[in-house]
């Protein structure tokens, strides 16, 4: 079978299936060094991401992954840490939350306000994409740089879609919109706790989150914005506000800007289609910006569909 796609949903989707035995092959347009994923910046926790009653299910398997491959770090790129949820309530939480080990109210001395404190997977997304590759090797399945334009003439005899937001065209779904999402990386000048803030006004979220030899800062989550060139004036908003919730990050030097497109559609499309001109497609994508939270546990659902057939949620 053909997994279209490298980002973290499509290699996830196709290890769990080579490591099932099957023979897998990816098809992607450009390496997953490349792909939005790797812009990401990988703290585990929903965020824009749909339907809720299915997300806690997949976001806490994935979750049960991540802890196993955070006794890695250095290999799988994945390690938790502890952090500070600011604004959010035990109270406002989905009931999934109440599954999370450790989550509780923040003390005064963590964070001076209202939050939650949790130890939670923090991924270092170039480390971590690697790693899924090297799996996949090991598992025999195979990486190609080919670019699909149409699903109906790729040669297997099922087809795995997960093309993230190209799924827009290629579909076409005009239902998978981007949402824009712009980062800084700044050197870490000693910090190794995360913070998420979100303003209930505006809904912008800022976030600080911190690998070995960098901060990521952010972000941004512009609807329907196209652009992959950074914004000067966004980058130093990111900068500003940041720098309120981690004074330490005022200096640091400025080692780059990312942009990255988040898939984002009303709900995730995960669904078996039977063709009448071409292969059975599995749809999986519009994962908007919690593919790496909810990978593991929707690739299983993924697996299922293309072994079982069983249909797990509509367009």
């Amino acid at each position: 079978m053909i997994v279209v796609g490298s980002g973290v949903i499509g290699l996830t989707t196709a290890v769990v299936l080579a490591e099932r035995g099957l023979r897998v092959r990816v098809w992607t347009r450009e390496p997953a060094e490349r792909a939005t994923s790797a812009v990401a910046g990988a703290l585990w926790w929903p965020y824009r991401i749909e339907p809720e009653e299915l997300v806690g299910a997949w976001a806490l398997a994935s979750l049960s992954v991540y802890e196993e491959l955070a006794a890695r770090p250095d290999i799988t790129g994945v390690r938790m840490a502890d952090g500070v949820l600011a604004g959010a309530r035990l109270d406002g939480q989905a009931p999934w939350a109440a599954r999370v080990p450790g989550l509780r109210a923040a003390t005064a001395e963590e964070y001076a306000g209202v939050g939650l404190r949790a130890r939670l997977p923090l991924i270092d997304m170039p480390v971590y994409l690697r790693r899924l590759c090297e799996r996949l090797t090991a598992a025999g399945g195979t990486v190609e740089i080919r670019t699909v334009t149409d699903l109906a003439r790729v040669p297997a005899p099922v087809v795995v879609n997960c093309t993230g937001l190209g799924a827009r065209t290629l579909v076409p779904d005009p239902a998978v919109r981007p949402v824009r999402g712009q980062l800084v990386i700044t050197e870490n000048p000693g910090l190794d706790s995360w913070i998420v803030a979100t303003d209930d006004v505006t809904g912008t979220s800022t976030y600080v989150f911190p690998q070995p030899d960098r901060l990521v800062l952010g972000g941004t989550g512009d609807e329907d914005d196209w652009s992959l060139t950074p914004d000067p004036a966004v980058a130093a908003a990111i900068i500003e506000r940041c720098g309120a919730l981690r004074p330490e990050i005022a200096g640091a030097r400025v080692l780059g800007h990312l942009v990255g497109l988040r898939p984002a559609r009303a709900s995730v499309r995960l669904e078996r289609e039977v063709r009448a001109d071409g292969p059975v497609v599995v749809h999986h994508y519009g994962h908007g910006g919690a593919g790496v939270t909810v990978a593991w546990g929707c690739a299983l659902e993924a697996a299922a569909l293309v072994t079982d057939g069983d249909r797990v949620t509509t367009p």
